[in-house]
């Protein structure tokens, strides 16, 4: 409704300001020009509040727009216990690691890093190495690439502390109903339609970071395509063969 009475109020504006132009056949051709140019721009600024589908002379607003998905990073982090003379983790501190990894893993787009952050010019420095080894080690027999792990020393702290940056999706704030829906004739979105979709579809979306694009795509198996593409260029037949083992024999009964 803002919209339309926006543009019915440019529309009266232009009208006056072309009155007048016609109105006053004295002046320059100059200044003439000079106002209606002017009017020109005025009148694409009022067309500019337009801009998007429109239904009988009514814009149509996207819920996406008006209820957006905000995405942002935050840092998910564990920290390590190291007692002086420690030689590794303990079980407990294993298990954490694990599932550490496991999230990282569940959240990686294929740019995040894994920090580990450990003491440097401690009592503990000594042990916190032990740690770091172990907790590289767990890394690599997870699957993980070496340079997917940064190691850097942390002077102000006597903890190993694990880190990455995961992806967040918030919701929009629902619940806006400036106006009474039964006095609003002109049958067109309101100011709360599709806000509780798009707060749903942010609290459920499984990796926030797809909201922002595609994953990353692991390399290919170069050997078996290669193999695949030299039989079809040779002209052999590419599917699977089948030994005489795979075969069923059937014999007709003479009954």
């Amino acid at each position: 409704m803002t919209h339309v009475m926006n543009h019915q109020a440019c529309e009266r504006t232009d009208r006056r300001k072309a009155a007048r132009v016609k109105a006053n056949p004295s002046r320059s051709a100059a200044s003439r020009l000079v106002l209606a140019t002017l009017a020109a721009a005025a009148l694409g600024a009022c067309r500019a509040d337009h801009a998007g589908p429109q239904v009988a002379g009514w814009t149509l607003i996207d819920p996406a727009e008006r209820h957006p998905i905000l995405v942002s990073e935050q840092p998910e982090t564990i920290t390590l216990a190291v007692h002086r003379g420690a030689y590794g983790l303990t079980n407990h501190a294993r298990h954490r690691v694990a599932g550490f990894l496991a999230r990282f893993r569940a959240v990686d787009t294929g740019n995040s890093r894994i920090v580990v952050s450990a003491p440097a010019g401690r009592s503990n420095e000594v042990a916190a190495m032990h740690i770091v080894d172990e907790v590289r080690q767990m890394i690599s027999d997870a699957g993980f690439p070496a340079d997917v792990v940064r190691i850097e020393p942390s002077p102000g702290t006597s903890h190993v502390r694990l880190s990455y940056l995961r992806v967040v999706a918030r919701g929009p704030e629902c619940g806006l109903w400036p106006a009474n829906l039964a006095e609003q004739r002109d049958n067109l979105e309101y100011a709360n339609f599709g806000c509780a979709t798009q707060a749903n579809f942010a609290a459920m979306v499984a990796n926030p970071a797809d909201l922002l694009g595609p994953r990353t795509e692991t390399p290919r198996p170069a050997d078996r395509r290669d193999y695949q593409w030299k039989k079809y260029t040779q002209g052999e037949t590419t599917g699977a063969r089948t030994s005489t083992d795979e075969k069923i024999n059937t014999q007709k009964s003479s009954d």
